[in-house]
């Protein structure tokens, strides 16, 4: 196996002065040299494959046992020095001081035809940022984050991805829930592929710090490798940076809505300056559309990143990252108008994204009363969200009210005749959709291929994920593969999938793993 090292990150920026691994402050350093626990059997249960091709693996590689050893912190890759990120961060709207990777660890960078990948371990032992933790991650949120990333991916959203799955051969003791509970689980590790894994966390910290020197090295850095559009100069350079990071992540934000994704703990440090959706712990995708719902257990009271919250979360945590950059930038207003663009530009986009997912190509003003209307709809009959937008395609132009109604009824959680069902609400509302389908110039058949490019039939709801975690626990990992390769093509209709185009099960509704989750992994 031989890679193409490209270490810029830990070539540019400063090194922590002490290169013991003991949990302490970090003070004027972006990151600390680590190396990876060594576990103690490890072995791969999944790769990626089409990632691997993607950025230069051979058959001969994956199967290697240099790759083992590599990818799950056995043994370190020649010339490389592994190393922890410091950064600092805001979690439920509090501020936290310095955080940094307490279980991730950046193996190097590589580069491969022309473009830069960042290769970071989770799970693979103790940091000087692990504060209370050990570092390590266990199998059941380790096979969420490896099957999510690339679910993601392949769903068109900017993510982070996974290239291997590994066990450590270790026990991890975790207590699930918080409540007391703890007990023994299988270790696990998964390797995490990206340009980059720099934060919003990773300028609050130097800001913190008042430490402007190595604010603006990072700031000049990321601006160089990350967005070299930028060719400003001055105060102008990094206004454009935070404008083009915060359509960056605008964009992001925009995506989990269209599919309904809820990414469950959107604090400052887990908000990628790249606009990629990154660290995939107690996450979930609307089953049932529900605003107000969120899968984390630890959000329970205050439900801070629910769903129908997460663009406001988005602009506040561009606030403390402006808050961050203005020692670059020392003038408020033109941080502010880039802020209060966010929302404004984000209603635009809403509704255009909308627009596209009911098949309306076609502008027309009253579409923004349409759409609030169904949200309400699908919101009063307990809706899910996902059978719902795919078999809204099937609707005609032509079809009665009642013949369109019949098409989404698959997508109710109650039986259609039940009172919470709302039928007349919802004639109503497919009478006003069919009125307005008449504006479109596209066929029935161009606008079906054109909302199922945008309507997924398949995404990795909980309960799948529990089940491959079940079956893993039981090494068995065949539903791991399956699921992998049915959400590469979440778009398609996949046959031989069908049985996955399903409502939540019933036994699912409250179960733990299928409806919250804790960040415990």
């Amino acid at each position: 196996m031989k890679l193409e090292l490209n270490n810029r990150f830990t070539a540019e920026l400063n090194a922590d002065i002490i290169n013991d691994n003991y949990v302490r402050n970090v003070p004027n350093a972006h990151f600390s040299f680590v190396h990876p626990k060594v576990p103690s059997n490890p072995k791969i249960i999944h790769i990626s494959s089409e990632l691997a091709k993607n950025i230069g693996f051979t058959d001969e590689d994956l199967t290697s046992d240099n790759f083992i050893s590599i990818f799950s912190g056995k043994e370190i890759y020649r010339y490389s020095k592994p190393y922890a990120m410091c950064y600092a961060g805001h979690q439920f709207g509090n501020w936290a001081g310095q955080l940094g990777d307490g279980r991730a660890i950046n193996l190097f960078e590589i580069l491969h035809k022309n473009q830069t990948f960042a290769f970071q371990l989770k799970g693979a032992g103790k940091t000087p940022y692990s504060r209370r933790g050990d570092g390590f991650a266990v199998l059941r949120s380790s096979i969420r984050e490896h099957l999510c990333s690339e679910a993601m991916y392949h769903l068109g959203i900017p993510t982070t991805r996974s290239l291997s799955l590994a066990l450590s051969g270790d026990e991890v003791l975790r207590d699930m829930l918080y409540d007391g509970n703890t007990d023994y689980e299988k270790g696990a590790i998964v390797c995490r592929v990206a340009p980059s894994f720099i934060r919003f966390g990773n300028f609050e910290v130097f800001a913190a710090q008042n430490d402007i020197e190595n604010l603006k090295k990072l700031a000049d850095f990321t601006i160089k490798h990350h967005y070299p559009e930028i060719q400003s100069h001055g105060k102008e350079k990094y206004l454009d940076f935070f404008k083009t990071v915060s359509k960056n992540t605008l964009e992001m934000i925009l995506h989990w809505q269209r599919v309904g994704f809820v990414h469950g703990v959107m604090n400052t440090d887990n908000m990628s300056i790249l606009g990629l959706t990154i660290d995939y712990g107690p996450y979930g995708w609307l089953e049932d559309y529900n605003p107000n719902w969120t899968p984390n257990t630890t959000d329970n009271q205050e439900k801070r990143y629910r769903f129908g919250n997460q663009p406001t979360i988005a602009q506040w945590n561009l606030m403390q990252l402006a808050n961050a950059l203005f020692p670059l930038i020392e003038e408020v207003k033109p941080l502010e108008e880039i802020l209060n663009n966010f929302s404004k530009n984000y209603e635009l986009g809403y509704q255009k994204m909308m627009r596209s997912k009911l098949g309306l190509n076609v502008f027309d003003e009253n579409d923004t009363f349409l759409i609030a209307d169904l949200e309400q709809q699908l919101y009063k009959s307990e809706t899910d969200m996902t059978i719902f937008f795919r078999n809204l395609s099937n609707v005609s132009m032509n079809d009665d009210v009642k013949m369109a109604f019949s098409k989404i009824k698959d997508a109710f959680y109650l039986p259609i005749n039940n009172p919470e069902i709302h039928e007349e609400s919802w004639i109503q509302w497919f009478q006003n959709y069919i009125v307005r389908l008449q504006l479109e110039q596209n066929s029935d058949e161009e606008r079906k291929h054109e909302m199922n490019l945008v309507n997924p039939k398949y995404v990795l709801r909980n309960y799948m994920a529990q089940l491959a975690i079940d079956e893993a626990e039981k090494e068995n990992y065949n539903l791991i593969q399956e699921l992998y390769e049915l959400l590469q093509k979440p778009y398609d209709e996949q046959p031989q999938y069908e049985k996955w185009f399903s409502k939540r099960p019933d036994w699912a509704r409250t179960k733990i793993g299928c409806s919250v989750l804790s960040c415990s992994s």
